[in-house]
């Protein structure tokens, strides 16, 4: 059961994990492109629901910030409470409705049931958010830097616009690096399967899966199982087996760096008995 007990312990401690995976750096202005947690001001101005709609839809799309997401919520209508034509029904006279702004045919793209209720409606909050991800990854914003920039231009032609969603995402976010963004992203990945169920052998890169042996019949994860699910949503790949994303790194000290940093490793795997 020590392995139980290990990854409990992993998926019990999400705040170390991320002061480990972010650097824990709480500044504020951040890169638009790296974000980190929520700001002050961001849980002031976003609605709590609309801040988790954009997190767990930035989720969706790897390298993706989620502060990007709720600017471009934030312009174009401060995240679904204007009372403009074409919020709440109908449409402006450009043809958009919905709170994130969709045309019609765009949406009929791209739209997305982002609350799981059988319609795909881009005046639900949760669906238009969702449909915003999907279309921003279609045109490569998970890549950042020009890529990101271009993708937000082709949301609005217009480069004033990019730059009024670029000056927002700031304020919402603080800073973290490039290389602890997509750390971010692996550790809210695994805290979406927080009190799935322990399955030795089990998981992998696309979810929960049945494991073997003493994890026979069990649907869960395994630790290894988790770390590899966890890093692939973050766009890294690495291997499945616990003793060879120990020696992922680079050269034979595991504190080097790679993909599985070793303190999670041995956060998983190294809990007293």
């Amino acid at each position: 059961m020590k392995a139980v007990a290990a990854c409990a312990a992993a998926l019990t401690l999400p705040l170390l994990l991320i002061v480990l995976l972010t650097g824990h750096n709480t500044a504020s202005g951040a890169d638009p492109e790296s974000a980190g947690a929520p700001t002050a001001f961001a849980k002031t101005d976003i609605p709590p629901a609309y801040l988790r709609w954009y997190q767990d839809a930035a989720a969706t799309c790897p390298g993706l910030p989620w502060n990007i997401l709720a600017a471009i919520g934030s312009v174009e209508s401060d995240h679904g409470r204007s009372r403009l034509p074409g919020i709440h029904s109908g449409q402006n006279p450009a043809g958009a409705g919905g709170p994130m702004q969709f045309l019609a045919a765009t949406w009929t793209a791209y739209g997305i049931d982002g609350d799981h209720d059988g319609r795909t409606d881009r005046y639900n909050p949760a669906d238009a958010i969702h449909g915003a991800a999907r279309y921003l990854c279609a045109n490569h914003a998970g890549k950042g830097g020009r890529h990101l920039y271009q993708a937000i231009w082709r949301y609005n032609h217009a480069d004033w616009y990019v730059r009024k969603v670029l000056v927002q995402a700031r304020r919402y976010a603080t800073a973290t690096s490039t290389g602890s963004r997509r750390g971010a992203l692996a550790v809210r990945a695994a805290l979406r399967w927080l009190g799935t169920p322990y399955a030795w052998g089990g998981g992998g890169t696309t979810g929960p899966g049945y494991g073997i042996a003493q994890g026979a019949g069990i649907k869960g994860f395994d630790c290894s199982g988790l770390a590899q699910y966890a890093w692939a949503q973050a766009g890294i790949h690495i291997p499945r087996i616990a003793a060879d994303q120990y020696n992922a790194g680079t050269g034979r000290d595991p504190f080097a760096g790679g993909p599985l940093p070793a303190v999670m490793y041995r956060i998983m795997h190294e809990t007293p008995d």
